[in-house]
């Protein structure tokens, strides 16, 4: 009987020891669960650090939808639609609704605006994320009414969420995230400055029919388009040519600003060139010497649409400041 209750006193013992030390918590996920974090709860999250900072999963980005919502493929071969958590772009497939955006007017022109800066958002998107590796943080409601996957998306390390909200590219969503206040913080900044989407609550021009001619604080404009050269294009490049002016009361600097079509192919005006008021440069897509007045992209073929493009001019912060459509 006493080496039975020995025994049994020393079971006990290292039972109490194999036992959850105190303090400690014990752990609720598998290690097969945590290889692919999909949600990192507010809780999980230290002190200084948002849910939007956290590892998340990675996928490829395969269709830029618009501005907000993109589709991913995972490693496994899934395919899934994310919508941007917190975020929220004019829209481009449907009529935008003016009064969602503050300060915006609620009359066709505002929808107009609107609708332009919905493109910017979504060339925008598409520059950025088309074909590249993303990580996928998701935080509160894992899905919305359509299935869309919530997440904040992050590429190079950086919240494209955040980006889009800073650089004037959307605003803030009516939800609930770790981190709104930084993101609020950057929707007030932007609508100060009148970037981005903000420009629509101070522009009143109407749209033209079939070619929109925006100008932008920065007093540049896409003043001719000779997109349709005489015989072949791709023989005959330097006709194809955009002219642009200054409309400023001051020289503008454009070294290192960047002029695109719809399909993102890209000219980067040369360092150190500037404009003058008044001043015109034309912009031709083949080869030649750069002069005062003249600039040659070096393009190995034609590169804008003779059915219609777009020509957009963004400055060295990659933002837009001036647009034209035609077609």
């Amino acid at each position: 009987m006493h080496r039975l209750a020995w025994v049994l006193v020393v079971c006990v013992v290292l039972a109490g020891c194999a036992g959850t030390t105190p303090g400690a918590t014990e752990p609720t996920e598998s290690p097969a669960e945590t290889q692919d974090v999909t949600t990192v709860p507010e809780t999980t999250v230290p002190a200084g650090t948002t849910v939007e900072q956290a590892k998340g999963r990675a996928a490829t980005v395969t269709r830029i939808v618009d501005g907000d919502t993109i589709e991913v493929r995972y490693s496994n071969g899934t395919i899934d639609t994310v919508r941007l958590l917190g975020v929220d772009t004019p829209e481009v497939h449907v009529a935008n609704d003016p009064p969602e955006f503050e300060g915006i007017p609620d009359t066709e022109a505002g929808s107009a605006c609107l609708r332009d800066a919905g493109r910017n958002a979504s060339a925008f998107v598409e520059r950025t994320l088309a074909d590249e590796q993303v990580r996928l943080v998701v935080g509160g409601d894992r899905r919305d009414r359509y299935d869309r996957l919530l997440a904040f998306v992050r590429h190079d390390g950086i919240s494209l969420n955040y980006r889009l909200v800073d650089e004037g590219y959307a605003r803030v969503y009516e939800s609930s995230f770790v981190g709104r206040e930084r993101f609020d913080r950057a929707e007030a900044r932007a609508r100060q400055e009148g970037i981005g989407l903000w420009r629509c609550a101070t522009d009143e021009d109407e749209p033209e029919p079939s070619t929109r001619v925006r100008t932008e604080p920065g007093g540049l404009v896409i003043a001719e388009i000779d997109a349709d050269a005489p015989g072949n294009d791709n023989a005959n490049r330097n006709e194809e040519r955009i002219v642009f002016e200054n409309r400023k009361e001051t020289r503008i600097d454009l070294g290192g600003w960047t002029v695109s079509d719809a399909a993102d192919h890209t000219y980067t005006l040369p360092s150190g060139f500037t404009l003058g008021p008044g001043e015109r440069v034309t912009l031709h897509t083949g080869d030649g010497a750069n002069t005062a007045s003249k600039l040659y992209w070096g393009a190995s073929g034609a590169v804008w649409n003779n059915d219609g493009d777009t020509v957009t001019v963004r400055n060295g912060a990659g933002e837009t400041v001036a647009e034209r459509s035609y077609g």
